[in-house]
């Protein structure tokens, strides 16, 4: 889950707490209000990874330096919320991203050589439930999850916990990936990680 914590990451977590489903929040600081919820994520179990301090991509991809000064903005958030550092990132807009060449042409290629040697690890993903693009409700989030999954052996599933009826699909895919013999666990160091090519 990208973007949060934001007012449904408490609706969010009760529902994980139903099914004791464990997840990956890539955090930002967009939503100061929330903040507390980072450390009730940790508290309950889930993975906290960084997405970025400010999720501004023209701040962010101005340069390598920028795009520095804001994570360890968002670690030392998540430092004061868990106790621990995190080691896992998620590039705003994904790897992929061609939105920071309008910044910073080359960028995205550079981050991608320097965070492994900072001690981070990226991750991108390769189910997209499209709720922040077409899918405007509940049920189309479900669906475009459920269907992604059914082509991997490891699903990696971008949504947004900053969309209600993103939240709102969760107990339906939870549901269906428990029927159909998926096992739903958080990232850690040794998990493997999705990449996209970098296209800047």
């Amino acid at each position: 889950f990208d973007d949060g914590p934001g007012p449904y990451t408490q609706q969010l977590l009760d529902i994980l707490d139903k099914y004791n489903v464990k997840v990956t929040f890539f955090v930002t600081n967009q939503f100061p209000d929330y903040q507390n919820m980072i450390g009730e994520a940790h508290r309950r179990g889930h993975t906290i990874a960084m997405h970025t301090y400010s999720h501004d991509f023209d701040s962010i991809y101005a340069n390598e330096t920028a795009y520095y000064n804001d994570l360890n903005q968002i670690k030392a958030v998540c430092e004061a919320q868990t106790g621990v550092s995190p080691t896992i990132i998620r590039f705003p807009g994904g790897t992929s991203n061609t939105t920071s060449k309008k910044y910073c042409p080359g960028i995205m290629t550079a981050l991608t050589q320097s965070i492994p040697a900072n001690g981070y690890q990226y991750c991108d993903w390769n189910v997209d439930s499209m709720d922040a693009g077409g899918a405007k409700n509940a049920s189309t989030v479900a669906n475009n999850v459920i269907s992604g999954m059914s082509k991997y052996q490891n699903s990696f599933v971008l949504q947004h916990d900053t969309k209600k009826y993103s939240v709102e699909a969760v107990e339906e895919i939870i549901c269906w990936g428990l029927a159909n013999g998926y096992t739903f666990m958080p990232m850690d160091a040794n998990s493997p990680m999705v990449h996209h090519r970098a296209n800047n």
